[in-house]
Parts: structure tokens; sequence; C-alpha cells
């Protein structure tokens, strides 16, 4: 009898535990895009919003997107656990400052493509810093590229194979190279077997990261999201969920 009851009570306690590793730890994610921008960018975020949405509705987080930065500041940004920047960035100083006390203060970020073009650190030294480089050339017409994982290791690529080839994409050089940086862990590059990658513009070869995280902060940038054939690759698009969810803090 004693020992029935013991095996019940453990039937319990295994049955509670993995209802709660089943239960999904809840968070918000808000999206910023724009619509005056390049079409190309454009039709990006109009692919990602609907993408992210259906997302959310599989792995149980919410999910919004607007379209007015001003939403950038800190009223919002309180109730937000991740922040998207689909096609664009934050242009005022108020946003600029929000976003920046935002994730001093323990935001997460994901930003893709256009999100990492800056001038250096004139126009904003502390997302220079933050980034971890500056927008240095690029390739053109957009074109499939090859790339290479750098940290299987990290929830963010968990899963992927050691490369695969990601859809058309203007792909973007930077200087410094951001591997150059202590913060920065890089996730992703352009391999070799690319290069030359371009036609009108041309990247002739070097380390080129595609994607990376600054460890000082819960964040990722990727290069990938010029143009409407972003979310073709299966691979891609496993990135960008586990990437997502690493993000909201599920690893």
């Amino acid at each position: 009898m004693i020992l029935c009851i013991r095996s019940l009570c453990c039937l319990v306690v295994l049955g509670l535990a993995a209802s709660s590793f089943g239960q999904a730890k809840p968070f918000r994610v808000l999206a910023f895009y724009s619509t005056h921008v390049e079409q190309d960018h454009v039709d990006f975020a109009m692919q990602a919003i609907p993408f992210f949405q259906s997302m959310a509705q599989r792995d149980h987080f919410e999910f919004r997107a607007t379209s007015s930065w001003d939403e950038m500041n800190p009223a919002v940004l309180k109730d937000c656990q991740v922040v998207l920047w689909l096609n664009e960035f934050p242009s005022t100083p108020a946003q600029r400052k929000a976003f920046e006390n935002y994730m001093e203060h323990g935001g997460a970020w994901f930003g893709f493509h256009i999100a990492g073009w800056t001038d250096g650190r004139k126009m904003w030294p502390w997302f220079s810093d933050f980034l971890g480089t500056a927008f240095s050339g690029n390739s053109w017409p957009p074109l499939p590229a090859r790339l290479a994982v750098d940290d299987p290791t990290h929830p963010a690529v968990k899963g992927l194979p050691a490369s695969y080839v990601s859809p058309d994409n203007e792909w973007y050089s930077w200087q410094p190279n951001p591997r150059l940086s202590p913060n920065i862990k890089v996730l992703m590059t352009l391999a070799p077997s690319n290069y030359p990658i371009g036609f009108k513009d041309t990247l002739g070869g070097g380390d080129i990261p595609v994607t990376w995280t600054n460890t000082r902060y819960k964040m990722i940038y990727t290069n990938v999201g010029h143009g409407a054939k972003i979310f073709n690759s299966p691979a891609q698009n496993l990135f960008f969920k586990n990437a997502l969810l690493w993000l909201g803090g599920r690893n």
C-alpha cells in the first residue's frame, strides 16, 4: 500500500514537472516597420509580419507590428520583451534615447538588413558601439549566397546545417570587421565559395559576417532582409524562429 502511494506521488510530481516544462513562457514582441522606404525593404516587411504572426500563434507569444516609430518610447517599450526593426531604424533623438535605455535595462532586439546601415559613429555613436561595426559596402544586384554557421552551439542557429543557401539578398560588408570586437559573437558568415558576389557592385572576398550578437546585450543582427524571397528557405526560417524564441527567453 505504501509503495503504491509513493508510486502515485512520483507520477503526480513527474506529471506536474512535465506540465510546467511544457508551458511556454509568455513574452511580447513589437515589430517596427516603414512603408515609405525602398520597395524591396517594404516587400520584406510585408512578408515578415505574417510570418511572425503565424509563429506567435504556434509558439504562444504576443506579436504586434506598427509603422509608427513614435511608439519607440518608454511607455510602450516597458511592456515589450523583444523589439524588431524590420526595414528601418529610429530617426529622432527621442526615439534613439528610448531604445538605448530599453536595451541598457534588459530589453531584447532583432534587427534586419537595413537596421545595420550606419555611417559610423557620426550618425549614432551608441548604436555603432552596440552593433560593433559600421556599413562599408554592398553587393548588387540581390543574389543568393551560401552562409556558413560559425557557432552551431548557439540557440539561434541550433539545428541548422553547417551551411545553407540564403535566398536573394543585398549583402553588406563592414568596417571594422565586427569579429574584431571583444563583445561580438559571429553566428553566420558569407562562405568563401560565394566570391566574387555581385555584378554592378561586387564583394570580392574576405571575412564578411552576416549574423551576430553583442554579448553585452540580448540582441541579434542579421544582414538578411532585402526583397520578397527571404522566407523561401526552410533553414533560414528556422533561424528566424530560433532567434526570436531565444530573445524572448526560451532556450
